[in-house]
């Protein structure tokens, strides 16, 4: 891929992040900001879509997120981090978006359908919600990204941003040259998808408590370690074991550098006489190496909210010099220029 490509990427600052977004996503833009121009948004207008009883989270989580993303080594000089509300253009660029997509089709995205029946929404979607899909094409294309990094159940949102894009472009052209406006991206699925949670669930998250955050502690990592699921058939320690549906190896195998040991480890562990405990300490000890600078980073940090919020008025101000240039392009095409 060109080194020229454009990256937007980014959460929702409804808590802080744990090893699921590290390996689903902080790891890789940590790399992708030395290969990619990378925009990572703070996604706090859209976690309103579902949290509008509860903004104070979402106000609160913006600086804690902000503080793992640097806690982990995506760095402000080689990576814009911007509060997506603190850029009006994206939400005008979603307004004008609206005229193009039906509500038949958005509630066809089947991410938008799975998450509605994760809330339990039934009818009674918040049409913030509902138009997510409008507002994630508005961000993408403000910024003319032509990658966004999505697990394998966001492609639909990826697909219906082009969708967009293609209706949009085959109607308006640049007001001078004539040229189409928008570009289509691409998703950049991981190697790694999702990481499940410590108990085994498919999903890790926040709210089911099935989570390592970032920040923990020596002490909570420790605890979450001897809550992770493992194989309920193992019994006696003489008794082969299952390593697939393990989350202990799981994590291991998404954590661990030395792939040799726990190629051993699971090998042992089929043909029995490994306990799981033997497992767990091993997978703690590599835990709590990896987090260890993480967390003492992120102390230091959290010690000065001037500084973050400083970094986050600068990346923003960039952010928004890029969006409005884009909205200029687009009120032109509209004809939306009366003065």
């Amino acid at each position: 891929m060109s080194t020229q490509s454009i990256i937007l990427t980014g959460d929702r600052p409804t808590g802080p992040l744990h090893l699921g977004h590290f390996v689903g996503s902080l790891r890789n833009r940590v790399k992708y900001q030395h290969e990619y121009k990378q925009y990572v948004m703070l996604a706090d207008a859209q976690a309103l879509t579902d949290n509008m009883d509860d903004i104070d989270k979402v106000h609160r989580n913006v600086v804690e997120v902000a503080l793992d993303y640097l806690a982990v080594g995506i760095d402000p000089t080689l990576s814009t981090i911007f509060i997506q509300s603190q850029v009006p253009e994206l939400t005008e660029l979603a307004f004008y978006y609206l005229n193009l997509v039906t509500v038949a089709r958005l509630e066809r995205n089947p991410t938008v359908k799975e998450e509605i029946r994760l809330r339990d929404f039934e009818r009674d979607i918040p049409a913030g919600f509902l138009t997510y899909p409008v507002s994630q094409a508005a961000d993408i294309t403000a910024f003319k990204a032509t990658l966004v990094p999505v697990g394998e159940d966001q492609i639909p949102m990826i697909e219906q941003t082009n969708e967009i894009v293609r209706r949009f472009n085959r109607t308006y052209k640049n007001a001078s040259t004539q040229q189409e406006i928008l570009v289509e991206t691409k998703a950049l699925v991981p190697e790694l998808g999702r990481l499940p949670g410590i108990d085994g669930k498919a999903k890790m998250s926040k709210s089911l408590g099935n989570v390592i955050n970032l920040g923990a502690t020596a002490d909570e990592v420790s605890k979450a370690v001897k809550r992770v699921y493992t194989d309920p058939l193992h019994l006696k320690i003489e008794d082969p074991g299952h390593v697939e549906g393990n989350i202990a190896f799981t994590y291991l195998d998404a954590f661990d550098t030395d792939k040799a040991a726990v190629a051993e480890l699971k090998a042992h562990y089929t043909r029995g006489g490994l306990a799981d405990s033997i497992v767990k300490k091993r997978l703690e000890a590599v835990l709590q190496e990896m987090l260890e600078p993480i967390r003492v980073r992120r102390a230091e940090l959290a010690s000065d909210k001037g500084y973050i919020l400083q970094l986050l008025r600068e990346g923003t101000e960039q952010a928004r010099e890029v969006a409005a240039q884009t909205m200029r392009e687009v009120r032109a095409a509209l004809g939306l220029t009366y003065f």
